[in-house]
Formats: structure tokens, sequence, C-alpha cells
């Protein structure tokens, strides 16, 4: 069989699976403490190249309400460096965060 066979039969399987598509971890854990992989043996290929990548952490939103001219004024810096508003004023919080902590660092240091 050639590899656009296998890929063929792989997508014609992903189609016709009779395992549900889960939209979250504990919905598959659920799923899976009440059938047998034997169930779906038809449906399952060894993997040997399994590859766990670490989750990275959930950001949460926050709203910070600006008028209208600082915002024009936002997105007109975040335009000129080629980055969204939001993206711009993140980098910008973040950036006097670590100098913050740096000061107090400082000042612990030579204190």
């Amino acid at each position: 069989m050639t590899e656009i066979q296998k890929e063929a039969s792989r997508i014609t399987r992903q189609y016709q699976s009779r395992i549900p598509s889960f939209k979250t971890v504990e919905e598959e854990a659920a799923f899976w403490d009440t059938h047998s992989s034997v169930e779906f043996e038809d449906e399952l290929e060894v993997v040997t190249d399994v590859i766990f990548v670490k989750a990275r952490p959930r950001k949460r939103g926050l709203t910070v309400r600006l008028d209208e001219d600082t915002l024009t004024r936002l997105a007109q810096q975040a335009q000129e460096k080629g980055v969204g508003p939001s993206t711009l004023a993140r980098m910008w919080i973040l950036e006097r965060l670590r100098r913050s902590e740096n000061d107090v660092a400082g000042m612990k240091g030579g204190a």
C-alpha cells in the first residue's frame, strides 16, 4: 500500500469513526471509562513517535477602558510597530512589570 493510499484510508476511517469527538479531556476520559479500546481495534493504529507537549498556562482576559483619543494613539503606535493594539498594550504592561520587579530587587540588594 502506498503512502497516499494509507493516508486516504486513514482519512476515510476518520470520517467513519465510531469514536466520537470530544470537547474536553474529561469527556474523553468518561467515554474510555465505559468503553474498551478492543471495541475499536479496527480504527486504532500503532504509534511509535509520541511527543508530549507541556500545556501552556491558560491566559485570562483583562478589560481596560480607554478614552477615544488614547485608544487612537495606541492603535497608531501599534500599527507603526506592526502589531495589534492589544499586543502592544500587553507588551508595555509586561515591560513595566519587569522594570518594577527589577527596581524592587535592586532596592533589596542595595539595602
